[in-house]
């Protein structure tokens, strides 16, 4: 919930009476989370966004590929071993090169996000990699452990138009959490697009989605 404090400075030191959230993967609770508490949130778009790992009716990891069963089971455990865990990805993700990460993510990729990691993505993938650990791995360490955790928010009380998209090939995200976010969101419209991985989705309709997301502005 820190996030919506700290978007809630940024507006007002911006001057900007009205926003509009969106968050894609790991970036969808905290877009989820400032269209709950904040009333400046006018709309919310949640690109192959994780829902809460309490959602009832839902299996949080299945369908998901074995790198991240095994770096979210770690969360699970706790801080000591999912830190281990990422300790030991740190120094590859550092340095790691375009052929790298379809090598090093190849549970979580399916054919469709191969194809989505050209020369140009795959370049600023791995920009995104290296940037994530410059300074280590409390960042990816404190994510992975809050989306394991109650989120310090009720997905009711996101009442503002929220669209939800994901693929259904998607192995990092699995297609069962739009459902679940959309069926626990009060103004949710769903989209889930056949034959779309991760990194593919917003590769292939982001001109729809922000479509659809100014619209409600």
């Amino acid at each position: 919930m820190d996030v919506a404090a700290d978007t809630a400075e940024v507006l007002e030191w911006l001057g900007a009476e009205r926003c509009l959230a969106t968050g894609r993967s790991g970036g969808g609770p905290h877009a989820l989370a400032c269209a709950a508490r904040l009333e400046s949130v006018a709309g919310c778009l949640v690109i192959a966004g994780v829902a809460p790992h309490q959602a009832p009716g839902l299996d949080w990891l299945e369908g998901m590929g074995e790198e991240k069963v095994d770096e979210f089971t770690a969360a699970l455990r706790g801080e000591g071993a999912l830190r281990h865990l990422l300790q030991r990805r740190e120094g590859q993700f550092r340095v790691i090169t375009e052929p790298e990460i379809i090598e090093e993510l190849s549970s979580v990729l399916p054919d469709v996000d191969r194809a989505a990691l050209s020369a140009e993505h795959g370049e600023e993938l791995a920009r995104d990699f290296h940037e994530a650990v410059r300074t280590g791995v409390d960042g990816w360490l404190d994510d992975d452990m809050a989306f394991t955790r109650a989120w310090g928010f009720e997905l009711s009380e996101t009442t503002v138009p929220t669209m939800i998209w994901q693929g259904d090939l998607d192995l990092m995200v699995p297609c069962a959490h739009a459902r679940g976010l959309a069926s626990a969101l009060p103004r949710a419209s769903a989209h889930l697009v056949a034959g779309e991985g991760h990194l593919s989705l917003a590769h292939g309709f982001l001109d729809a989605m922000v479509d659809e997301l100014v619209a409600v502005h």
